[in-house]
């Protein structure tokens, strides 16, 4: 594979592209602080629905945080709506003095012109996400954007997935895909919460169809443990579900979210399409036990530390989330194991990997200098 290189009297410095209502907001500040141990800064850049107050706050170890009136790519309508970005990222790059730029959405590569490396990181895509949760193809007036997202991995001077399940996914829909590397997302470890109390937790960006939320909620009529679930359930478009048989909560804080992942004594995703799951993490690392929808990218990370279920099937996972409520025993060996699974999983494990690749990319953050108090 071959990089170009940008060499930079700037101190250490990444645009690092960011989305204010979905995964990809967590990530980008868990990283965030991962590479401020490294001497690496961040400029955030958003597109997008704007943060809210309290995540404007969270956001308090980036060095900038700059909002773009952008629409995302799958919010937009056209290509033309899009046709902007590239030139305003290139644009900040060059404000800020930036080494390289870190690109959340692969569109945002597509066309871009700049002498800086370019990273592009594909935490979820339309064209994947339809493979995967409604086993078709995309539809034909959204073609554009699969053009888009081919040209930006084409762009990239290297292309990044948070599991090797994802990526595999990629190739399928686009075929190969030069410079992918796997890169599994982290947190920073956590002490598991002694007190475990009776009920299921769940979180999700509900509104969206690949979460599975309606084979949850009928599933939950059928626990005897209450099941309670966290995260939007009404989209920006006005689309989504209503939960009859769970206890829903709506969108909370993270640290609100992490609160309840931190007493449930069961965390269950049903799935269909997960590049990640960051959620899964959190709750293994606090101590819960898993139930998980059996797709590739659950079985490549928990495999032998959760219970899998069929995600397509209600029944299944009541039958996995009642065993584990009447079974103390596997529910603790589980959630052991689980934890165990979860403490190979850090942040400064992702950190490392990702200024190793920048490295890579840019000289000028070759030599990366830890802050105090950073982890060694």
């Amino acid at each position: 594979m071959t990089f170009r290189h940008f060499a930079s009297p700037s101190p250490r410095r990444i645009l690092m592209t960011v989305d204010a209502i979905g995964g990809v907001w967590r990530y980008a500040l868990n990283l965030v602080r991962g590479l401020r141990r490294h001497g690496v800064e961040v400029v955030l850049v958003g597109c997008g629905p704007r943060p809210d107050e309290r995540q404007v706050a969270e956001a308090h170890d980036a060095h900038a945080l700059v909002w773009l009136d952008q629409p995302l790519d799958w919010m937009a309508d056209r290509p033309e709506e899009l046709a902007d970005l590239p030139a305003l990222l290139a644009g900040l790059g060059d404000e800020y003095d930036v080494d390289l730029l870190h690109l959340n959405l692969p569109t945002q590569a597509a066309g871009i012109e700049t002498e800086r490396p370019v990273l592009v990181v594909s935490h979820s895509c339309v064209v994947s996400w339809f493979a995967a949760v409604r086993n078709s193809p995309l539809p034909a007036d959204w073609d554009w954007l699969e053009r888009l997202n081919r040209s930006g991995f084409d762009r990239a001077d290297a292309v990044v997935v948070p599991s090797a399940a994802h990526g595999d996914l990629l190739t399928a829909c686009y075929g190969r895909l030069p410079g992918l590397v796997t890169i599994h997302n982290g947190d920073d470890p956590v002490v598991a919460g002694a007190a475990r109390e009776a009920y299921v937790f769940s979180a999700g960006r509900w509104w969206d169809e690949g979460k599975n939320g309606g084979v949850l909620d009928r599933a939950a009529a059928a626990v005897s443990w209450p099941v309670i679930t966290a995260g939007a359930n009404i989209g920006p478009s006005g689309d989504g579900m209503v939960f009859e048989n769970t206890r829903h909560l709506g969108r909370l804080s993270s640290s609100e979210t992490v609160a309840l992942a931190d007493r449930a004594a069961v965390f269950v995703s049903p799935s269909l399409y997960e590049p990640f799951g960051l959620a899964v993490l959190e709750a293994a690392a606090r101590g819960a036990a898993l139930v998980l929808s059996d797709i590739p990218t659950f079985r490549e990370l928990w495999d032998g530390a959760a219970l899998f279920a069929d995600p397509a099937d209600a029944g299944s996972f009541a039958d996995a989330m009642e065993r584990l409520v009447r079974d103390g025993d596997l529910r603790r060996t589980l959630a052991d194991e689980a934890g165990r699974r979860a403490g190979a999983l850090t942040l400064e494990r992702q950190a490392a990997r990702t200024v190793e690749l920048y490295r890579r990319l840019a000289p000028s953050v070759s030599e990366p200098v830890r802050m105090a108090g950073g982890a060694a």
